[in-house]
């Protein structure tokens, strides 16, 4: 059941921006509201206020709304009219297709002296002998009576006539009183009757032990199995009692002839509350729950998986013997949100508890003589093309300073430099090279 709290009121009050101290307007219709409560509290200034079409019983908790000048209760359970005296500024009052029975209780109205439209159609006193006539001449400052004008010799003769229609009503009302008295205690015998089987029910799916075993004398059986056992052989049993289908069920509800009053709609509101919840608890079993992400096989082989449809790029370099992954995580993305779990066959990355990849490793590990064995190739390679730096004093070689400046720019020539011979004219084998340049 729906009830009228500040969460619900703020909701319905976008059009003044959910304040609701100063809300002058109000709709609740339609939200299953059993209580009329808070709203004289949160809501003072109010001036309209629509309740249609809902499950209140009783007027009330609004007295304090002043401001109040037309308060909308069709399609409710109310009985009686009461609690309206300190709405002085009501000026409509709609209670259409409701039960008010007690058409006396009209007569509080009398305050609400600015009250100049009513509404009563389709409650049971409507068809009471003299029903207008006594409204009529009961509230004398009504203007409209069920969307009807009243007319001035109208009410002159209904106050003529009042002592005779009076009388009418009141024998009426306590033959109407009777009849709900009646209808109450069948209703509630019929409720404690359906409570009953609904706890029966509850009962038979239940074990008599409340212990997690049961034991018997030959073996001990698990509280689960008990439980299952018992419960197919309840519903067994009550499909032998009632063979009937689903769509047979609600169509006996509906065709069922039941009498007009606030039981029979609370009686059709929790058939529908129950129907609702059977479906809600179908839709849930139908859901079925995603199975876990399989990340190995049962054969040991690695699957690659991107659940969070991240871009990579897997590299495999070779001459550092290494494996470069190069992952793109989200912007702004905070690293303890990311959790990396690298191993021999597979790398692992969960980004905000998803699995990010699993990448396998599919090449063989080298062994360390390999290893060691291509390492100095590779350093042999690389002294064969470094050219080192001659520090022997002994070998040299000049440019050809003479021809530093010329016209034409020759072609150029490398100069292979033969070894040369210290000279020194104390050595016997000294030869003087034409083509070296004297030393300065």
């Amino acid at each position: 059941m729906g009830r009228i709290t500040e969460d619900l009121i703020r909701r319905n009050a976008e059009h003044n921006d959910s304040v609701i101290f100063s809300l002058e307007e109000l709709s609740l219709h339609q939200q299953e509201i059993e209580r009329l409560e808070n709203v004289d509290k949160w809501c003072q200034d109010l001036k309209i206020l629509y309740l249609q079409n809902n499950l209140i019983a009783k007027i009330e908790n609004i007295n304090r709304l002043k401001k109040l000048q037309y308060l909308n209760l069709a399609l409710n359970n109310i009985e009686k009219i009461e609690n309206l005296e300190g709405c002085e500024g009501l000026e409509k009052l709609d209670l259409t297709v409701n039960f008010v029975g007690e058409l006396s209780s009209i007569k509080i109205l009398r305050y609400n002296i600015n009250l100049k439209e009513i509404f009563l159609m389709g409650n049971p006193c409507a068809d009471f002998e003299g029903y207008r006539e006594f409204v009529v001449a009961t509230l004398p400052q009504l203007q409209r009576l069920d969307g009807k004008e009243i007319e001035r010799s109208e009410r002159i003769k209904a106050l003529q006539n009042y002592p005779v229609i009076e009388e009418k009503i009141r024998e009426q009302e306590k033959a109407y009183c009777l009849k709900r008295s009646k209808e109450k205690g069948e209703a509630e015998r019929k409720l404690q009757e359906e409570e009953e089987k609904e706890k029966q029910k509850e009962n038979k799916s239940k074990p008599g032990f409340d212990g997690r075993w049961y034991t018997d004398i030959n073996n001990t059986i698990p509280y689960s199995v008990l439980q299952r056992d018992e419960k197919e052989h309840s519903e067994i049993e009550e499909s032998k009692v009632n063979k009937k289908t689903p769509d047979e069920l609600e169509k006996e509800f509906w065709e069922k002839p039941t009498l007009f009053s606030p039981e029979s709609r609370l009686e059709t509101h929790r058939y529908l509350e129950k129907q609702r919840k059977d479906k809600e608890k179908l839709s849930d079993k139908k859901k079925k729950e995603k199975p876990p992400r399989t990340l190995i096989t049962a054969d040991g082989r690695v699957l690659n998986i991107n659940e969070p449809k991240l871009d990579f790029s897997l590299k495999d370099d070779e001459e550092n013997n290494q494996i470069v992954l190069d992952l793109a995580v989200y912007r702004f993305m905070d690293t303890s949100l990311m959790d990396v779990n690298v191993q021999p066959t597979y790398v692992r990355v969960l980004v905000k508890g998803k699995v990010g990849e699993v990448i396998s490793a599919n090449r063989k590990a080298r062994t360390p003589e390999k290893n060691n064995e291509k390492n100095k190739l590779q350093q042999k390679k690389r002294s064969k093309q470094i050219e080192k730096l001659e520090v022997d004093p002994s070998k040299y070689s000049f440019p050809d300073v003479t021809n530093i400046v010329q016209e034409k720019k020759p072609a150029s020539r490398k100069i292979q430099a033969k070894s040369p011979v210290v000279p020194c004219a104390e050595n016997s084998d000294f030869e003087d090279n034409p083509e070296v340049p004297p030393l300065i």
